[in-house]
């Protein structure tokens, strides 16, 4: 029968640094990544949405694909933090790729 008290081997195989070619610690950073990625896109995003809105002279139409883009950024975050890092990728993609779109309008 196992014992349920942990051994002082067992902690000390604990405190040992992580392995690199962990796939779980590939995976964690991979989530890190789309949502640190998404969330600064989502605000550069934001922000160019309310200068082209604000600036008068760039048509609207311009304003609403950086506001569109931001939005699929920000879902890329959401995406990458629930671990769905595939789906996040290719919704970063997308969002910049409307916010590009967005600046050919302008």
């Amino acid at each position: 029968m196992a014992d349920p008290v942990r051994r002082v081997e067992d902690a000390e195989e604990l405190d040992e640094p992580d392995d690199p070619d962990d796939p779980a610690e590939d995976a964690r950073r991979a989530r890190w990544s789309a949502v640190g990625t998404g969330a600064v896109l989502a605000l550069a995003g934001l922000a160019a949405a309310v200068l082209r809105a604000t600036g008068g002279a760039a048509p609207a139409l311009a304003a609403a694909a950086y506001a569109v883009g931001a939005a699929l950024c920000a879902l890329a975050a959401l995406l990458g933090a629930r671990g769905r890092t595939r789906r996040a990728v290719w919704t970063l993609v997308g969002g910049v790729m409307v916010m590009a779109l967005g600046d050919q309008f302008d």
